[in-house]
Protein backbone atom coordinates (compact mmCIF):
# COMPACT_ATOMS: atom_id res chain seq x y z
CA UNK A 1 0.00 0.00 0.00
CA UNK A 2 3.04 2.87 0.73
CA UNK A 3 4.39 2.17 -2.30
CA UNK A 4 1.39 4.45 -3.84
CA UNK A 5 2.41 7.10 -1.33
CA UNK A 6 2.75 10.83 -3.03
CA UNK A 7 2.07 9.69 -6.72
CA UNK A 8 0.02 11.04 -8.86
CA UNK A 9 -2.41 9.27 -12.00
CA UNK A 10 -4.21 10.41 -14.97
CA UNK A 11 -7.21 8.14 -15.69
CA UNK A 12 -8.85 8.90 -18.94
CA UNK A 13 -12.62 8.09 -18.93
CA UNK A 14 -12.44 8.01 -15.47
CA UNK A 15 -15.86 9.21 -15.11
CA UNK A 16 -17.72 6.22 -15.13
CA UNK A 17 -17.42 2.21 -15.37
CA UNK A 18 -14.13 0.84 -15.77
CA UNK A 19 -12.41 4.06 -15.00
CA UNK A 20 -14.66 5.40 -11.95
CA UNK A 21 -13.71 1.72 -10.69
CA UNK A 22 -10.11 2.47 -11.28
CA UNK A 23 -10.12 6.07 -9.78
CA UNK A 24 -11.82 4.81 -6.44
CA UNK A 25 -8.95 1.75 -6.04
CA UNK A 26 -6.32 4.31 -6.86
CA UNK A 27 -7.40 7.13 -4.55
CA UNK A 28 -7.96 4.01 -1.61
CA UNK A 29 -4.48 3.62 -2.00
CA UNK A 30 -3.25 7.37 -1.50
CA UNK A 31 -2.83 7.76 -5.11
CA UNK A 32 -3.99 11.12 -6.29
CA UNK A 33 -5.90 11.06 -9.49
CA UNK A 34 -6.77 13.16 -12.41
CA UNK A 35 -10.31 12.38 -14.17
CA UNK A 36 -10.05 13.38 -17.77
CA UNK A 37 -13.33 12.59 -19.55
CA UNK A 38 -15.97 14.31 -20.92
CA UNK A 39 -18.34 14.31 -17.84
CA UNK A 40 -15.88 13.54 -15.54
CA UNK A 41 -17.87 14.23 -12.17
CA UNK A 42 -17.92 16.38 -8.90
CA UNK A 43 -14.64 17.04 -7.62
CA UNK A 44 -13.73 14.89 -4.43
CA UNK A 45 -10.53 14.97 -1.90
CA UNK A 46 -7.49 14.24 -4.39
CA UNK A 47 -9.73 14.06 -7.17
CA UNK A 48 -9.33 16.61 -10.05
CA UNK A 49 -12.28 16.01 -12.86
CA UNK A 50 -10.67 17.57 -15.92
CA UNK A 51 -12.99 17.88 -19.19
CA UNK A 52 -10.81 16.54 -21.84
CA UNK A 53 -11.30 14.33 -25.12
CA UNK A 54 -9.44 12.05 -26.14
CA UNK A 55 -9.74 12.90 -29.71
CA UNK A 56 -8.55 15.96 -29.39
CA UNK A 57 -4.96 16.50 -28.71
CA UNK A 58 -5.10 19.92 -27.88
CA UNK A 59 -7.60 19.09 -25.10
CA UNK A 60 -5.58 16.23 -23.46
CA UNK A 61 -2.42 18.69 -23.23
CA UNK A 62 -4.21 20.98 -21.47
CA UNK A 63 -5.88 18.08 -19.10
CA UNK A 64 -2.46 17.10 -18.79
CA UNK A 65 -0.97 20.11 -17.44
CA UNK A 66 -3.78 21.11 -15.27
CA UNK A 67 -3.18 17.79 -13.41
CA UNK A 68 0.38 18.02 -12.98
CA UNK A 69 -0.04 21.93 -12.17
CA UNK A 70 -2.30 21.08 -9.40
CA UNK A 71 -0.92 17.81 -7.46
CA UNK A 72 2.82 18.08 -8.77
CA UNK A 73 3.59 16.07 -11.61
CA UNK A 74 2.17 12.95 -13.47
CA UNK A 75 3.29 9.63 -12.15
CA UNK A 76 0.70 6.98 -13.72
CA UNK A 77 -1.28 7.02 -17.06
CA UNK A 78 -4.51 4.24 -17.47
CA UNK A 79 -5.19 4.37 -20.83
CA UNK A 80 -8.99 3.43 -19.85
CA UNK A 81 -11.40 5.72 -22.50
CA UNK A 82 -12.63 3.60 -24.98
CA UNK A 83 -16.06 3.07 -27.12
CA UNK A 84 -17.99 -0.29 -28.30
CA UNK A 85 -18.90 -0.90 -31.59
CA UNK A 86 -20.94 -4.23 -32.88
CA UNK A 87 -21.11 -6.36 -36.04
CA UNK A 88 -19.21 -8.29 -38.34
CA UNK A 89 -16.42 -7.13 -40.99
CA UNK A 90 -19.29 -5.59 -43.50
CA UNK A 91 -21.15 -4.29 -40.28
CA UNK A 92 -19.53 -0.54 -39.85
CA UNK A 93 -19.10 2.01 -42.86
CA UNK A 94 -15.48 3.61 -42.83
CA UNK A 95 -17.07 6.59 -40.55
CA UNK A 96 -17.45 3.94 -38.25
CA UNK A 97 -14.07 2.52 -38.63
CA UNK A 98 -12.16 5.78 -38.39
CA UNK A 99 -13.67 6.95 -34.96
CA UNK A 100 -13.89 4.14 -33.21
CA UNK A 101 -9.79 3.48 -34.36
CA UNK A 102 -9.23 7.16 -33.51
CA UNK A 103 -10.85 7.14 -29.90
CA UNK A 104 -9.34 3.44 -29.17
CA UNK A 105 -5.94 3.48 -30.50
CA UNK A 106 -4.53 6.60 -31.62
CA UNK A 107 -6.85 8.29 -28.55
CA UNK A 108 -4.16 6.10 -26.01
CA UNK A 109 -1.31 7.34 -28.56
CA UNK A 110 -2.64 11.26 -27.80
CA UNK A 111 -2.66 11.15 -24.13
CA UNK A 112 0.59 9.18 -23.93
CA UNK A 113 2.32 11.49 -26.02
CA UNK A 114 0.91 14.51 -23.82
CA UNK A 115 1.85 12.44 -20.10
CA UNK A 116 5.48 12.02 -21.44
CA UNK A 117 6.94 14.77 -20.69
CA UNK A 118 5.61 14.33 -16.47
CA UNK A 119 6.05 10.13 -16.68
CA UNK A 120 10.10 11.06 -17.60
CA UNK A 121 10.20 13.27 -14.46
CA UNK A 122 8.52 10.27 -12.17
CA UNK A 123 10.83 7.90 -10.19
CA UNK A 124 7.63 5.39 -10.56
CA UNK A 125 6.42 5.88 -13.95
CA UNK A 126 3.66 3.51 -15.64
CA UNK A 127 1.28 3.73 -18.23
CA UNK A 128 -1.69 0.99 -18.26
CA UNK A 129 -3.69 0.64 -20.96
CA UNK A 130 -7.32 -1.25 -20.79
CA UNK A 131 -6.94 -3.52 -23.78
CA UNK A 132 -10.03 -6.58 -23.92
CA UNK A 133 -10.08 -9.88 -24.34
CA UNK A 134 -11.34 -9.47 -27.86
CA UNK A 135 -7.84 -8.78 -28.81
CA UNK A 136 -6.90 -12.49 -28.90
CA UNK A 137 -10.08 -14.08 -28.91
CA UNK A 138 -12.19 -14.35 -31.78
CA UNK A 139 -15.64 -13.26 -30.74
CA UNK A 140 -18.65 -13.24 -33.17
CA UNK A 141 -20.10 -9.72 -33.90
CA UNK A 142 -16.96 -7.35 -32.93
CA UNK A 143 -14.88 -6.97 -35.76
CA UNK A 144 -14.11 -3.68 -35.52
CA UNK A 145 -14.18 -3.33 -31.72
CA UNK A 146 -11.29 -6.32 -31.40
CA UNK A 147 -9.14 -4.68 -34.18
CA UNK A 148 -8.97 -1.70 -32.28
CA UNK A 149 -8.16 -3.68 -29.16
CA UNK A 150 -5.64 -5.74 -31.23
CA UNK A 151 -4.09 -2.47 -32.10
CA UNK A 152 -3.85 -1.52 -28.12
CA UNK A 153 -2.41 -4.71 -27.10
CA UNK A 154 0.67 -4.10 -30.25
CA UNK A 155 1.00 -1.07 -29.07
CA UNK A 156 1.84 -1.72 -25.78
CA UNK A 157 4.50 -3.74 -26.89
CA UNK A 158 5.44 -1.40 -28.40
CA UNK A 159 5.73 1.73 -26.26
CA UNK A 160 6.99 -0.78 -23.88
CA UNK A 161 10.37 -1.60 -25.80
CA UNK A 162 10.24 2.43 -26.19
CA UNK A 163 10.24 3.63 -22.95
CA UNK A 164 11.79 0.84 -21.01
CA UNK A 165 15.41 2.66 -21.10
CA UNK A 166 13.42 5.89 -19.84
CA UNK A 167 12.29 4.02 -16.59
CA UNK A 168 8.63 4.13 -17.87
CA UNK A 169 6.76 0.82 -17.51
CA UNK A 170 3.87 -0.34 -20.43
CA UNK A 171 1.17 -2.60 -19.62
CA UNK A 172 -2.12 -3.56 -20.08
CA UNK A 173 -5.19 -5.34 -18.79
CA UNK A 174 -7.23 -7.50 -21.20
CA UNK A 175 -10.79 -7.39 -19.77
CA UNK A 176 -13.58 -10.31 -20.45
CA UNK A 177 -16.99 -8.73 -20.45
CA UNK A 178 -17.02 -6.52 -17.07
CA UNK A 179 -20.64 -5.91 -15.64
CA UNK A 180 -20.54 -1.86 -16.76
CA UNK A 181 -23.39 0.27 -17.24
CA UNK A 182 -22.06 0.30 -21.05
CA UNK A 183 -22.75 -3.80 -21.09
CA UNK A 184 -25.94 -2.79 -18.70
CA UNK A 185 -27.70 -0.76 -22.10
CA UNK A 186 -26.38 -3.08 -24.67
CA UNK A 187 -27.89 -6.26 -22.96
CA UNK A 188 -31.71 -3.92 -22.72
CA UNK A 189 -31.19 -3.42 -26.28
CA UNK A 190 -30.89 -7.32 -27.32
CA UNK A 191 -34.47 -9.43 -28.21
CA UNK A 192 -33.80 -11.18 -24.73
CA UNK A 193 -31.74 -9.49 -21.95
CA UNK A 194 -31.61 -12.44 -19.98
CA UNK A 195 -30.63 -14.93 -21.85
CA UNK A 196 -27.93 -12.96 -23.62
CA UNK A 197 -27.06 -12.14 -20.39
CA UNK A 198 -26.72 -15.45 -19.54
CA UNK A 199 -24.64 -16.05 -22.32
CA UNK A 200 -21.96 -13.63 -21.80
CA UNK A 201 -21.70 -14.96 -18.43
CA UNK A 202 -21.42 -18.77 -19.41
CA UNK A 203 -18.91 -17.62 -22.15
CA UNK A 204 -16.51 -17.25 -18.89
CA UNK A 205 -15.14 -20.62 -17.47
CA UNK A 206 -15.99 -18.65 -13.78
CA UNK A 207 -19.84 -18.61 -15.10
CA UNK A 208 -20.45 -14.85 -14.62
CA UNK A 209 -19.42 -11.50 -15.40
CA UNK A 210 -15.72 -9.51 -14.70
CA UNK A 211 -16.62 -6.33 -11.60
CA UNK A 212 -15.23 -3.59 -12.67
CA UNK A 213 -13.18 -3.49 -8.95
CA UNK A 214 -11.77 -6.94 -10.29
CA UNK A 215 -10.42 -4.94 -13.63
CA UNK A 216 -9.59 -2.02 -11.67
CA UNK A 217 -7.57 -4.11 -9.54
CA UNK A 218 -5.48 -5.35 -11.94
CA UNK A 219 -4.91 -1.73 -12.55
CA UNK A 220 -3.28 -0.95 -9.63
CA UNK A 221 -1.08 -4.26 -9.38
CA UNK A 222 0.20 -3.01 -13.16
CA UNK A 223 0.72 0.51 -12.11
CA UNK A 224 2.07 -0.33 -8.93
CA UNK A 225 5.63 0.83 -8.03
CA UNK A 226 5.87 -3.00 -6.35
CA UNK A 227 5.62 -4.60 -9.74
CA UNK A 228 8.60 -2.83 -10.84
CA UNK A 229 10.06 -6.09 -12.89
CA UNK A 230 6.79 -5.82 -15.13
CA UNK A 231 6.48 -4.42 -18.39
CA UNK A 232 5.02 -5.47 -21.88
CA UNK A 233 3.01 -7.08 -20.15
CA UNK A 234 -0.90 -8.27 -21.06
CA UNK A 235 -2.97 -9.19 -17.39
CA UNK A 236 -6.36 -10.95 -18.48
CA UNK A 237 -8.93 -10.43 -15.78
CA UNK A 238 -11.42 -12.52 -18.09
CA UNK A 239 -12.75 -15.17 -15.85
CA UNK A 240 -10.31 -18.01 -17.46
CA UNK A 241 -11.95 -17.37 -20.95
CA UNK A 242 -8.29 -16.79 -22.15
CA UNK A 243 -6.70 -19.71 -21.14
CA UNK A 244 -8.77 -22.07 -20.30
CA UNK A 245 -10.76 -25.22 -21.84
CA UNK A 246 -13.51 -26.70 -19.71
CA UNK A 247 -16.03 -29.84 -21.15
CA UNK A 248 -18.93 -28.48 -22.33
CA UNK A 249 -21.98 -28.46 -19.73
CA UNK A 250 -24.61 -31.24 -20.24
Amino acid sequence: MDSFTDLVAVVTGGGSGIGAAVTAELRERGVRVGVLDLNPGEPAPGVLPVVADVADRVSLTSAMAAVAEEFGGVDILVNNAGISAVGGIDANDDEEWHRVLDINVVGIARATSAALPYLRRSRAAAIVNVSSIAAGAGLVQRALYSASKGAVHALTLSTAADLVTDGIRVNCVAPGTVDTPWVARLLARADDPVGERERLEARQPTGRLVTAQEVAGAVAYLASPASGATTGTSLAVDGGMAGLRLPARS
